[in-house]
């Protein structure tokens, strides 16, 4: 016999599916609306992690980012999208064309904030040195890897010129804000002359992304904070 389950369909979130909403036990007098009362054999839908007051389509993506950072995106099946977002069966397809087009809106808003994240840091008051050094040593959650750079090592993902466009677009954004930064601190006089702003750019951004690796293969963030200390200590002399 299934279990006895309640969900309210008078929450007052609008025309939104129910799909995804809190199921409530039954009261007896209980003024929530209008509950319906139902029997089911399968088991009631995932309470989501996310607030109800987001969307279902932005649990979706939410859902659908931590899930391509932590499994990939062969690992992330569309089972496992709609149970993190706490939503019904035919959500997906409701918001997107299916798995593949949801997926872009996850990388987008993740490589989107990835770069917010680096531009605050970057553009910080202090001197170039000063603000290469804050973007080295800002705090990162280094044994899950970076969000986007793990990314480049999916197949599916590299295979497919759509999913991979905002990896690239992002790390390559990224090289030339660190070049701009170098070159501001040549005329500054704290960078010699002669140095290229490209190379050092791309020196500092292959630095945190196989600083990763090296701190996701040995199980300790200490093996990253080795290669920052390690690059600074090469550019020491060139100030």
């Amino acid at each position: 016999m299934g279990s006895l389950r309640c969900i309210e369909t008078g929450s007052g979130r609008g025309s939104e599916s129910s799909y995804g909403q809190r199921p409530y036990a039954y009261l007896p007098g209980s003024t929530r609306g209008a509950v319906g009362c139902f029997l089911r054999d399968l088991d009631p839908v995932p309470i989501s992690m996310y607030s109800e007051l987001m969307s279902t389509e932005e649990r979706l993506i939410e859902s659908t980012r931590e899930l391509l950072w932590e499994r990939g995106y062969v690992g992330t099946s569309p089972k496992a999208i709609l149970e993190r977002a706490g939503a019904g069966q035919g959500s997906m397809y409701h918001h997107f064309k299916g798995k593949p087009d949801l997926a872009l809106a996850a990388i987008r808003r993740t490589a989107e904030e990835m770069r917010a994240g680096a531009e605050a840091v970057l553009s910080a008051p202090g001197s170039p040195c000063e603000r290469i050094e804050a973007y080295l040593r800002r705090e990162r959650d280094v044994l899950r890897g970076c969000p986007v750079g793990r990314l480049t090592m999916d197949p599916e993902v590299i295979a497919s010129d759509e999913l991979r466009a905002p990896v690239d677009e992002t790390l390559d954004r990224l090289r030339e804000r660190l070049a701009g930064i170098v070159e501001e601190g040549k005329e500054q006089g704290q960078f010699a002359p002669a140095l290229d702003a490209e190379e050092i750019a791309a020196t500092i951004l292959a630095t945190v992304q196989g600083g990763y690796v090296l701190a996701r293969a040995s199980g300790s963030p200490a093996a990253f904070d080795t290669a920052v200390r390690g690059l600074l200590a090469l550019l020491a002399p060139l100030r």
